[in-house]
């Protein structure tokens, strides 16, 4: 019986994860504590890991599970810009879950924006207090308006969806074109100037790239449509968060939705309602009444976790199958995608 120690463990990862292993037969081992320099010993005598976004594998853990007799890293999730890929490569496997529900984040980042728009959150608040005035509680119609996608993968074409049934024109914006998809959605590829410049709703469903950090920063934000709203589904670092709380402070910047933040690995799915938030960053942000913060969740329904403890363990099992592993993330074959222009490993 192969053995996998699995951290960051939270009730409902045990939950589904559980319910799936009950077709694989693998010895779980669950750590609440993230993977890092000083946890990575825990996995000694474990044939696999299992990490979540926040966990550090960096190279020196990497050398650590190697010689604890780890021989694979399976991460529950889509992102990998927390691996260390090149001290990977060639020492340690690393698969990944590449789709689990893009429906899920699309559907979440829809709900951020209704929710700003038609200030869904304050009015809950007021209602509580018995106040039932609805002056500032405008919103605006998002039928006609004009949203920008930057990302069109799974999630962003889930996400197009939507916004056409809306009745709204969408821009999109992404190195690869899917040109068959975008003319049987009547939508247009523009550059990132003219989705700045015009959008009234801006979407982040790209990966986290060298190319794509902080691509939201005080020189885009100043090209945007005064009054823009930017929800953020994707990563935290896609925006320089203190550039953002400038466009918001003067008014550029209407409204934010963000289901992730850059320094958010020492918050996000934990509980700090007795505590003291330390990181003033993440602390003026909640200050705003316009700026919508969830902690990491757009990923969060029954048919994702389902879909994420199903493809992970059918990762370790492939892998101990001696299968080919079509969700492995290569440091070599990322470089070449790259320079081909190509997806095959992200």
């Amino acid at each position: 019986m192969k053995k996998i120690a699995f951290f960051d463990t939270k009730p409902y990862d045990q939950k589904f994860f559980d319910e799936v292993n009950q077709r694989h037969g693998f010895h779980i081992t669950y750590y609440p504590s993230h993977l890092d320099e000083n946890t990575a010993v825990f996995a000694k005598g474990a044939d696999a890991v299992c990490a979540f976004v926040n966990d550090v594998i960096s190279a020196s853990v990497i050398e650590r599970l190697k010689s604890g007799g780890v021989q694979l890293i399976a991460l529950r999730c889509a992102g990998y810009n927390n691996v260390d890929l090149k001290a990977a490569y060639g020492s340690l496997p690393v698969v990944r879950v590449p789709a689990y529900s893009p429906h899920a984040v699309a559907e979440h980042a829809v709900a951020l924006m209704m929710a700003l728009n038609r200030k869904t959150h304050r009015a809950y608040d007021r209602v509580r207090d018995g106040n039932f005035s609805i002056n500032g509680l405008l919103g605006f119609d998002m039928y006609e308006k004009k949203a920008g996608v930057i990302g069109l993968g799974k999630i962003g074409k889930c996400l197009v969806s939507i916004l056409k049934g809306f009745g709204m024109e969408v821009m999109v914006y992404d190195k690869i074109r899917d040109e068959a998809f975008a003319k049987g959605n009547n939508i247009r590829y523009v550059d990132l100037e003219m989705l700045y410049a015009q959008s009234d709703i801006i979407s982040l469903n790209c990966p986290l790239t060298p190319e794509t950090n902080h691509m939201i920063n005080e020189v885009s934000i100043s090209k945007m449509k005064k009054g823009v709203m930017i929800i953020n589904t994707g990563r935290g670092k896609l925006i320089d968060t203190k550039a953002l709380i400038d466009g918001l402070k003067i008014g550029q910047v209407g409204s934010a939705g963000l289901d992730v933040y850059e320094e958010e690995s020492e918050y996000f799915f934990e509980d700090f309602s007795a505590s003291v938030i330390g990181d003033d960053v993440l602390a003026r942000l909640l200050t705003f009444p316009n700026v919508i913060v969830t902690s990491h969740q757009a990923f969060f329904t029954r048919e994702a976790l389902l879909n994420i403890a199903t493809t992970t363990l059918e990762n370790v099992e492939e892998f101990f199958k001696g299968g080919y592993l079509e969700n492995e993330i290569c440091y070599r074959c990322e470089k070449e995608c790259r320079k081909a222009k190509k997806m095959r490993c992200f």
